[in-house]
C-alpha cells in the first residue's frame, strides 16, 4: 500500500462512478428541458389538456373585436383562474394578455375590444394545475382604403388613385385591380404602387376605352397580416367628344328603372357653332357584352339639337349617327346601378351571437358575388363576408359581432359588364353583453 494517495484500482472505480453521475445528471437535465415547466406556460401547446378554446369571428379585419371562449373540463371547474396568452410576430415567446375566472359550469370568456387586434396572432389559455388549451391562430387582414381623384374621366386623362393600409406597412406593394367577370369575382391587376413611410399610396392610371370600371386596391399577405382589399369603387370613363356632333346624358349613372335622356347637337359641316337643322339622326346602343343596335330615330330641331328618352336596365354605350352629313358622335357610357335591399334578422345581439342579413338585388344577377361590409370607427367600410346571389337574386349572410356597441353593416354588389353595382342602406346593430358560451359553437 501507498502511504499517501488512493490505491490504483479504487481510483479507477471512483472515476467510473463520477462519469456515471455526470451522465445521469446530463440525462436528467435533457428530460427536464423536454417537460413543460410548472412555473411557466408551454411555449406552443398543440393539444388541449383539460381546457378547450375557440375564437369568433376568425378571420377578422384589423381592429375588429374578438371573443375568445372555452371550457375547463373535469370536477372542481367552477371559479377557476384562466390565463390568456398571445404571441404576435416577430415575438418568439407568448405573453400574458388577460385573466378571468370560469363560471359555475367551467366556461370562460375573454372579449378583445375594438381596435386592439390589428395583426395575426396565436392564442392559448392555461388553467389550474397542468391544464392548458391547444394553440389557435387568429388571422387578421389589413384595412385598405381607395379613392379616385375624380368620379369620371375621359380616355385622354389619367386618374390618380390614393389610399392607405392599416396597420402600418411602409414601403410595400399595393395592387390596383379591375373587376372583369360577369359573376363579379374576377380581378386582374392593371397597375401597382408602393406605400410610403406613413403607409399611404398613390397610383396613376389612364383608361383607353370608355365604360364603367369597378376597381379595388389589394394588399398582399405578409407575416403580419393576411391579404386585405378595399371596398370596390366605380369609375366612369367617357370617350373624347366629336366637337361637330356632340352627345351627352342627363346622368352618367342611374339606378335600375330610372329614365335617362340622351341629347346633343349636330353642327353644320366644318362648324362647331352653327347647328344643322331638320336632319335625321339615329340612336345606337349596346348593353353589357352585346352588340350595337339601332334604337330610335328623330330629327334635329332648328338649332341642330336632338334628344332621345330611354330607360336602360343595364350598362349601356350609346352613339348617334347622321346620314347626311355622314358623321357619328363619340361613344357615351351610361352606368346603371343595381338596387340592393337588405334587412337584419334582429336589430340587437350579444357578443358572439349570430344574426342574419338577408335581401334581394335588382335587376336579376343570379350567381353574382356580393359582400357584407362593416364600418370601423374611422368611418371606413371593409368586407366581413362574401356570398353569391341565388337563382331568385336573393342573398343571406351570417354575422357574428366580436365587440359591444353599435355596429353599422351594409351589403355591396360589385360592378361588371352589365351593371355598375350598388350598396344597400346602412343597417344598425346594437351589441350588448356577451352571449353565453353554451350558445356558441363548441370549443375544442
Amino acid at each position: 500500500m501507498h502511504a499517501h494517495g488512493m490505491q490504483p484500482h479504487r481510483r479507477s472505480l471512483v472515476g467510473m462512478g463520477l462519469a456515471l453521475l455526470v451522465s445521469v445528471t446530463a440525462l436528467a437535465a435533457v428530460l427536464m428541458m423536454a417537460l413543460p415547466s410548472k412555473a411557466n406556460a408551454a411555449p406552443h401547446p398543440r393539444h388541449n389538456h383539460g381546457l378547450t378554446i375557440a375564437s369568433t369571428p376568425n378571420p377578422i379585419t384589423a381592429g375588429e373585436g374578438v371573443l375568445i371562449y372555452g371550457q375547463l373540463k373535469g370536477p372542481d371547474s367552477a371559479n377557476q383562474r384562466i390565463v390568456l396568452y398571445h404571441r404576435i410576430n416577430p415575438a418568439q415567446q407568448f405573453t400574458v394578455v388577460s385573466i378571468t375566472r370560469t363560471n359555475s359550469y367551467g366556461f370562460y370568456e375573454f372579449v378583445r375590444a375594438d381596435g386592439i387586434v390589428n395583426s395575426n396572432r396565436n392564442w392559448f389559455v392555461r388553467g389550474p394545475g397542468y391544464t392548458h388549451s391547444r394553440t389557435i391562430h387568429e388571422w387578421v387582414s389589413s384595412v385598405v382604403t381607395l379613392a379616385a381623384s375624380a368620379p369620371s374621366t375621359t380616355t385622354a386623362q389619367p386618374v390618380t388613385f390614393s389610399g392607405t393600409v392599416f396597420p402600418l406597412h411602409p414601403n410595400q406593394r399595393v395592387l390596383l385591380q379591375e373587376q372583369n367577370s360577369v359573376s363579379g369575382n374576377g380581378w386582374s391587376t392593371i397597375a401597382s404602387g408602393n406605400t410610403n413611410s406613413s403607409s399611404a399610396f398613390s397610383i396613376a392610371h389612364r383608361f383607353r376605352l370608355p365604360g364603367s370600371y369597378t376597381l379595388r386596391a389589394f394588399f398582399p399577405s405578409d407575416p403580419r397580416n393576411i391579404a386585405g382589399m378595399s371596398p370596390s369603387i366605380s369609375l366612369t370613363v367617357q370617350q373624347e367628344q366629336n366637337p361637330s356632333f356632340t352627345i351627352n346624358a342627363s346622368a352618367q349613372e342611374i339606378t335600375d328603372g330610372q329614365p335617362e335622356m340622351i341629347s346633343g347637337t349636330l353642327y353644320a359641316n366644318g362648324s362647331t357653332t352653327t347647328g344643322q337643322p331638320d336632319t335625321s339622326v339615329t340612336l345606337y346602343a349596346k348593353q353589357g357584352t352585346g352588340n350595337f343596335q339601332a334604337q330610335q330615330t328623330t330629327m334635329t330641331d332648328g338649332s341642330g339639337n336632338y334628344s332621345f328618352n330611354t330607360m336602360p336596365l343595364h350598362n349601356t354605350v350609346y352613339y348617334v349617327r347622321a346620314m347626311l352629313p355622314k358623321v357619328v358622335t363619340a361613344k357615351l357610357f351610361v352606368g346603371v346601378q343595381d338596387v340592393v335591399n337588405a334587412a337584419l334578422s334582429s336589430s340587437t345581439a350579444q357578443v358572439g351571437q349570430t344574426v342574419k342579413v338577408t335581401g334581394t338585388v335588382t335587376p336579376d344577377h343570379a350567381g353574382h358575388a356580393l359582400y357584407l361590409q362593416e364600418q370601423n370607427a374611422a368611418g371606413q367600410w371593409f368586407d366581413v363576408g362574401t356570398s353569391s346571389l341565388s337563382n331568385a337574386s336573393t342573398f343571406a349572410f351570417k354575422y357574428t359581432p366580436g365587440m359591444m356597441g353599435t355596429v353599422n353593416l351594409r351589403v355591396q354588389i360589385t360592378g361588371g359588364p352589365w351593371n355598375i353595382g350598388g350598396v344597400s342602406s346602412t343597417l344598425s346593430l346594437t351589441v350588448s353583453g356577451v352571449a353565453p358560451v353554451t350558445s356558441l359553437p363548441p370549443a375544442s
